[in-house]
């Protein structure tokens, strides 16, 4: 079931504390929806979702309120990443074990035991968001504009000190030098994983530099932003084309890939994290024990569940469609 901090439970309900920085992130409203539907198909934990809202200390006192409403064990999707092992502290103090998922803490910071991490390795998601790049170069060879050799790229990043921010970034870049391709970084700002900040930013880059020859993108939703800013440049339209590329597959990305502005995105498989983190919450609140007859993922390393990454472009989009 899906049920509000409000809730009251009977004595025998088992109970787990969900808890998401921000409802409006497109890609975790879908790992909600997961969550929720793997509580209802299973039955046998109850659910209570909280909305952090963007800030660390509303998601504190959501997570301790939903202790004190019977969780027995909390999923959290954490809103500052540093916070995690402050807030772990808390939680062991109280005898409760934590799930954190998407978004990875540094485990050189955190307790030895009590937690689990449940997400994909951001330096993944980077490698194949910059090969989606070197393909359409290999491919297209006249879209070096000014025939320098060197491509001009801009990045929109997510937030900062994120490990998703800093890895995709860095690795995307890195695996289209590992092809040989020279780069230039003509600029770089953090839009913080929203379409509407980096439709303002890409705007005002497009109205500084006429050398832009890619658009790489921590998130969808930002590429998805980038997108509206070159529409309304007059991109997409009499040859006029810029690769964009983005990271999660949403739905709305998948849409701009049908319709060939978008050049491509990298799953981030909502579908398996969700189930992941519920039944790895669920078997915790319970205090049964984790083996491969009751868990259907394998735990690397005593407690990190990789989900992998995967490519989507146009030649395989309907294989993803929601």
């Amino acid at each position: 079931m899906f049920l509000s901090i409000s809730t009251v439970f009977a004595g025998s309900d088992i109970i787990v504390g969900v808890h998401i920085y921000r409802f409006d992130d497109t890609f975790m409203a879908g790992v909600r929806d997961i969550i929720k539907s793997n509580a209802d198909g299973l039955g046998d934990c109850k659910i209570i979702v909280t909305d952090g809202k963007g800030s660390q200390p509303t998601q504190n006192d959501l997570i301790i309120n939903s202790v004190k409403n019977g969780a027995k064990a909390q999923a959290i999707n954490i809103v500052d990443v540093t916070a995690a092992p402050i807030v772990l502290q808390k939680l062991q103090k109280l005898g409760v074990p934590a799930v954190f998922f998407n978004r990875e803490p540094d485990s050189a910071d955190m307790p030895d035991e009590g937690w689990f991490y449940v997400g994909a390795m951001a330096e993944e998601s980077g490698r194949l968001c910059g090969g989606m790049i070197a393909d359409y170069f290999e491919k297209n060879p006249t879209s070096d504009l000014n025939r320098d050799g060197i491509i001009q790229y801009v990045l929109l990043m997510g937030e900062r000190g994120h490990q998703d921010t800093i890895y995709r970034s860095e690795y995307s870049v890195r695996a289209l030098q590992e092809r040989g391709y020279r780069m230039e970084l003509v600029a770089a700002e953090t839009a913080n994983w929203q379409r509407v900040q980096a439709q303002e930013k890409m705007s005002s880059w497009l109205n500084s530099y006429s050398n832009i020859e890619a658009v790489i993108c921590n998130n969808d939703d930002m590429a998805l932003g980038a997108i509206d800013a070159l529409k309304a440049a007059g991109y997409f339209t009499e040859g006029r084309y810029i690769p964009v590329v983005g990271v999660d597959a949403t739905a709305p990305a998948i849409e701009a890939l049908k319709e060939g502005t978008l050049l491509g995105t990298v799953l981030n498989d909502a579908k398996n994290i969700g189930k992941a983190t519920f039944q790895l919450s669920c078997l915790l609140a319970k205090g049964e024990e984790i083996n491969q007859n009751n868990f259907d993922y394998t735990i690397s390393n005593g407690r990190y569940v990789w989900i992998p990454y995967k490519k989507v472009t146009k030649d395989n989009y309907m294989d993803f469609e929601r």
